[in-house]
């Protein structure tokens, strides 16, 4: 029963891992040994973040705009250039996009089912050769997608795509992980609650005390929440467990 959470010498790509949930799991992961490999649209960003995590592990930038296929099979070709293998793939990188029904436009639904839902499937058909590659029946290679409370919850505030795609990206992980365990591939989903992040910004500023007082453990996420159910499902801790998408709410959807 040694070593459960043990993920050192693994090598990671995360999406979207400069900044908010992305980051958090991207230093949770090269605090623990993983060579973490971070893309984001924003080169100058993603280069600065893997400069700094860099000073206390192998983290190197990648930059990307994954919101085409194109730039999903670029990503790949680029892992594929410097790994053979890949043990992790978190599929985070997102976005959002608030309107009122009426007025609701159609960039706004495309850019968010494009980036949320559409490029994290592509993005892992272009990479699950490397993952096969790292595979085996004693130690299965992971897929993390992050999906959101918002797949559960209905609320007032007006993103209907966003909350769309991250319902949708709880089924498609079930989906991909009843079809790719077999291949000792193990998808699952991360559903997170309030985190700081630049995505969750202007709600906490204006609703950051109601949502404190709302929520069972009374307060918001900390990096070292999502990084910890990030590790778990990427050791040998969780590999018994797929197509499954875990809470990380604070109890939100199931107590609140």
């Amino acid at each position: 029963m040694k070593n459960l959470f043990d993920v050192s010498g693994k090598v990671a790509l995360v999406t979207g891992g400069s900044r908010g949930i992305g980051l958090m799991i991207t230093r949770g992961f090269v605090e623990n040994g993983v060579k973490c490999y971070v893309s984001s649209r924003k080169a100058e960003v993603c280069d600065a973040v893997a400069e700094e995590l860099s000073k206390i592990g192998e983290c190197l930038s990648l930059p990307m705009d994954l919101s085409t296929v194109k730039g999903c099979q670029a990503l790949a070709e680029q892992i594929g250039e410097r790994e053979a293998k890949l043990d992790i793939l978190v599929n985070n990188a997102g976005a959002s996009w608030g309107a009122p029904i009426d007025e609701f436009p159609e960039k706004g639904w495309d850019k968010v089912m494009d980036i949320n839902l559409k490029s994290p499937f592509f993005l892992t058909q272009k990479l699950v050769g490397l993952l096969r590659a790292a595979a085996s029946d004693v130690g299965p290679s992971s897929v993390i997608n992050i999906a959101s409370i918002h797949g559960y919850n209905n609320n007032s505030i007006e993103t209907y795509s966003y909350a769309a795609s991250k319902a949708g990206m709880m089924m498609l992980t079930r989906h991909m992980a009843r079809n790719l365990a077999k291949d000792n591939i193990l998808v699952n989903a991360i559903a997170p609650g309030p985190f700081e992040s630049q995505m969750m910004e202007w709600t906490l500023e204006n609703f950051g005390d109601r949502i404190r007082e709302s929520n069972p453990r009374r307060r918001i996420g900390v990096p070292e929440d999502m990084a910890g159910a990030a590790i778990f499902l990427s050791s040998k801790a969780s590999d018994y467990i797929v197509g499954e998408t875990i809470k990380v709410d604070g109890g939100i959807v199931n107590c609140g």
